[in-house]
């Protein structure tokens, strides 16, 4: 069957339209995108404006034409953490209920993990043994380890790349001090998590997705996008640690002209930068493998896994 996954996530709106089948890998057939930067249009109650609603709204009407001109039988609809933290949320759910007739599934943080983390042993299987999963996203970190397809430990951080931009580093480029007191306040928080998942012992692979990782690792000089989802794509940490100070002096516009920076992301790439050094630094990581699949395709697979027992 033709399923659309909606992901109304902190950063973009995203229609993942894939050809799924139980006991089979996804395909994709069509990916939809919208900008709308949800985690930025909170106003100082920690509300989604009107403004924002109607576009968040808008956005969705797009997505739903799209699955249907794509020939999708069923969309599966969730929202992250960007809606998921606003003081406003219900109303929010049950605007977009009312004017578009979704019903937007608002996971916890814990959820998100468990989903990337499925997704991440689905693709490498078996044979990776144990694994820690890193995904930074606009709103927030998730981090998840284990051996089997649900992890021992799952952990959700308000440490995504364009909420700490937006409320720590107002500069372009940043101020050195707003740097050092964001980098002070990433490691601190990711630092609480690391004896709750080192207790399992260390991992045999580590894992990192989102567009944030990927991003990182390709300035690093990993594989183009073009190359192939099955090319495999690394991030060092000594790597990532020599780019931190060059990206810390640029401009938005200078990050933007990196290969594989897009426009829309440059302005948050320092910010993930920080947060990816320090989860590698405090869980001992010297490197790691992007993991094509994330949230989505986790999602995705839960899906076809309640169909199989159905």
């Amino acid at each position: 069957m033709r399923l659309g996954v909606l992901d109304v996530g902190s950063n973009t709106v995203h229609l993942l339209v894939v050809d799924a089948h139980p006991g089979a890998r996804p395909l994709p057939a069509h990916s939809h995108k919208a900008d709308l930067r949800l985690a930025q249009l909170l106003d100082g109650s920690g509300a989604i404006g009107p403004d924002g609603v109607d576009r968040l709204i808008g956005v969705v009407h797009e997505a739903l034409q799209a699955a249907e001109d794509k020939g999708v039988e069923e969309v599966l609809p969730f929202a992250t953490s960007a809606v998921r933290e606003a003081s406003n949320a219900d109303d929010v759910l049950a605007r977009v209920m009312d004017e578009t007739g979704v019903r937007l599934q608002v996971l916890t943080g814990a959820e998100e993990a468990r989903l990337t983390f499925l997704a991440a042993r689905r693709w490498f299987g078996w044979s990776a043994g144990k694994l820690l999963v890193l995904d930074i996203g606009g709103g927030s970190l998730e981090i998840a380890y284990g051996m089997d397809e649900e992890p021992d430990a799952a952990v959700s951080l308000p440490l995504g790349a364009g909420r700490l931009t937006a409320g720590w580093l107002p500069g372009d480029p940043p101020d050195p001090e707003d740097i050092r007191a964001l980098r002070r306040h990433a490691r601190a928080q990711i630092a609480r998590t690391v004896g709750e998942i080192s207790r399992f012992g260390a991992p045999d692979h580590v894992v990192a997705t989102s567009k944030t990782f990927k991003q990182l690792a390709r300035i690093a000089g990993a594989a183009r996008s073009a190359e192939g989802l099955y090319t495999q794509r690394e991030l060092k940490r000594e790597s990532l640690e020599a780019w931190v100070p060059r990206l810390a002096g640029m401009t938005t516009a200078q990050r933007a002209e990196l290969p594989g920076v897009s426009e829309g992301r440059a302005g948050q790439l320092l910010a993930g930068a920080l947060v990816a050094e320090g989860a590698m630094d405090l869980f001992g990581v010297e490197t790691l493998e992007v993991c094509p699949w994330a949230l989505r395709e986790g999602v995705i697979l839960r899906k076809l896994d309640q169909m199989t027992v159905g």
